[in-house]
């Protein structure tokens, strides 16, 4: 049972991550940003930050793993995002 656990926490981290892939690409082929919420941004970006302290805590490296990498995609949104801002 604790694999499969494993298996659905996993899957999910990763459909997470990707999730806001779609609107990453969005934002660097169109190069503008318009209706880009930073603060809801922000604050699932600090979400994804209590994720990851929580694995490390935890020791889950899935947890971990995963969350970091939705951090970092969120983290490039808010860049380009307020790049493309300034640019308008």
């Amino acid at each position: 049972m604790a694999q499969m656990e494993t298996i659905v926490g996993i899957a999910a981290g990763i459909l997470t991550g990707v999730s806001m892939l779609p609107q990453l690409i969005k934002i660097i082929r169109e190069k503008k940003a318009t209706a880009i919420s930073l603060p809801v941004l922000v604050i699932l970006l600090s979400g994804l930050g209590l994720w990851v302290w929580y694995g490390v805590l935890k020791k889950d490296i899935p947890i971990i793993a995963t969350n970091g990498f939705s951090m970092v995609v969120n983290m490039l949104i808010i860049g380009t995002s307020q790049f493309y801002k300034n640019k308008e």
